[in-house]
């Protein structure tokens, strides 16, 4: 199969999605208004709660949602066969993910700007408020611990990409005066940053910094602690932006490469029994998250983007196109590591699920297909690290965040006043994680982290498909991705549950099977309000059973 043709008609469906599906769910079943006020306009404490322009805030929330999962997640699945990996990412995008992140949007709008935690304990009943914060606070210890560990491994393994990294934290801040206090041009800020980060890019080819994996996590720790309790505008919403357009730039920069050089689909395309590999059902399906669908984007919906928001109209661009841009990124991610090796070194790379380089990978295929451009395969290479990079510290910087607001709202709801504060919050977020990041490595917690963010999309669409109910809308669009991700995810999770349990790793095997009872019970207590809803519902449209 050629790359060119995947790539054309696999674009072409996102963007008809967006026009047609997307734009239907915004109007028809979320009916988003110009004329209702936002969190952010009522509200606009200039610290979490800023209104902010559509299309920075796009540029945020899809740095924040994207990471390196839609990198990681894709190079491990294309396992099972590139066919499979590909359809649920076109798929699972257009009709799970992208609604999942727009219904949390919009429910957290709708909410003050609350988290889908706090937001389930109106919606359903309060005990699911405790239990739901409970899901998200491991769901984001091991979030914030194991792209911690991505992000020190790349430091490692791309020295180079150490000085641009640390340099668009003044770039971002210079871009945040310009923009908030010196009301200067977006356009021309944009220009000027890029401009900038491309420079430290190229001159991070000639100042690489090499540190142990130890040292780079004690500091990335000390830094996400400080930043995730500075003002949103200060640093994470322009460095996510200009991160955004460092992603804008590596995209086209691989579009133009296939363009340029289409190359063959050298994978098979389908791969029953990989070796090493857990059964392709459910694993598939929770392996590959980021770019198909993650409950981590129901956090960064309801926690962050949600106290951002303009304008309602704008929640469609923010949740449903950023998601589908990250389903183009994941698209790009898969045609770069199956194509541009002949077909047997793309099985040595593959001989073995645990042994698969998954950021080198990309890394190495993006660099070939870039290559083409008369880009040096050095600076190439260094563009797609410090990608890499800059998304799983955009990814744990917005992790941080979210956790300190989830720590808060949780001691307000037991009166414990103390946890309220944002830097004994964010201090109980940071010190949690790297004590896990310390004891694991990556490759040990990606099942448990999968397994727990695809389960958490479940449950956020059953808090969306409650709320549905109560707002007499047809609820088909929520419910039916909803009762896969919750077949899927708990038949994944209680593998994962035996697999520690043999392998005789207590840690993960306690959080794992915490985390199985919370959410079945969080379950029963959701279909019994769901189904008291619609028993008292005397008029509910055609279509919602």
């Amino acid at each position: 199969m050629n790359s060119l043709l995947v790539m054309v008609v696999t674009f072409v469906l996102y963007i008809l999605a967006y026009n047609l599906y997307g734009k239907r769910l915004g109007s028809k079943l979320f009916e988003l208004a110009t004329k209702n006020i936002t969190p952010a306009e009522k509200i606009n404490d200039g610290v979490d709660y800023v209104p902010t322009n559509k299309f920075i805030l796009t540029g945020h929330h899809f740095t924040s949602i994207a990471g390196t999962g839609p990198i990681v997640g894709p190079v491990l699945g294309v396992i099972w066969g590139w066919v499979p990996a590909l359809l649920w990412v076109i798929f699972g995008s257009i009709f799970a993910g992208a609604v999942h992140d727009l219904g949390a949007l919009v429910l957290s709008m709708r909410h003050e700007g609350k988290s889908i935690g706090d937001i389930t304990g109106s919606i359903i009943n309060p005990r699911t408020r405790s239990l739901f914060f409970l899901i998200i606070f491991f769901c984001l210890l091991i979030v914030i611990a194991i792209f911690a560990i991505l992000m020190a491994n790349l430091f490692v393994q791309y020295p180079q990409a150490v000085f641009p990294i640390w340099a668009e934290i003044i770039i971002a801040m210079g871009l945040s005066w310009y923009l908030y206090q010196k009301k200067g041009s977006l356009l021309v800020g944009s220009i000027v940053a890029i401009v900038l980060m491309y420079f430290t890019i190229w001159l991070g080819l000639y100042l690489p910094l090499s540190l142990t994996n130890q040292t780079w996590l004690v500091i990335i720790m000390i830094y996400v602690f400080f930043a995730s309790t500075m003002p949103v505008q200060r640093l994470l919403q322009p460095r996510d932006y200009i991160n955004a357009l460092e992603l804008g730039v590596a995209m086209v920069l691989l579009v133009v490469g296939i363009i340029v050089r289409p190359l063959p689909i050298v994978a098979p395309a389908v791969i029953p029994s990989p070796a090493g590999a857990p059964p392709m059902f459910p694993f598939l399906f929770i392996t590959i998250a980021c770019g198909a669908i993650s409950g981590f984007h129901s956090l960064v919906s309801s926690g962050t983007s949600a106290k951002q928001l303009d304008k309602e109209p704008s929640a469609l661009a923010v949740g449903y196109g950023a998601m589908l841009l990250e389903a183009a990124l994941a698209t790009l991610v898969i045609l770069a590591v199956t194509t541009g090796v002949t077909r047997a070194e793309w099985l040595k790379t593959y001989a073995h699920y645990a042994q698969v380089p998954t950021l080198p990978t990309f890394a190495e295929g993006g660099a070939r297909i870039v290559n083409a451009l008369g880009i040096p395969k050095a600076f190439a290479l260094n563009i797609l690290a410090v990608f890499m990079v800059s998304f799983a510290s955009t990814t744990i910087d917005t992790a941080t965040r979210l956790q300190r607001y989830v720590i808060a709202e949780f001691g307000d709801s037991i009166n414990q006043k103390w946890l309220t504060n944002k830097y004994v919050a964010a201090g109980i977020a940071v010190v949690s994680a790297y004590l896990m990041a310390f004891r694991g490595s990556a490759n040990l917690i990606w099942p448990l982290f999968g397994a727990t963010n695809q389960m958490l999309a479940g449950l956020a669409l059953l808090t969306i498909t409650v709320y549905l109910v109560k707002k007499n809308k047809p609820i088909r669009y929520t419910m039916i991705p909803m009762i896969f991700m919750i077949i899927m995810t708990t038949w994944g999770m209680v593998a994962n549950f035996r697999s520690y349990l043999a392998a005789g790793n207590m840690l993960l095997t306690v959080i794992n099977g915490l985390i199985i009872l919370l959410e079945l019970w969080m379950i029963v207590e959701a279909v019994t309000v769901l189904s008291k809803s619609r028993q008292s519902s005397l008029d509910l449209p055609a279509g919602t059973t």
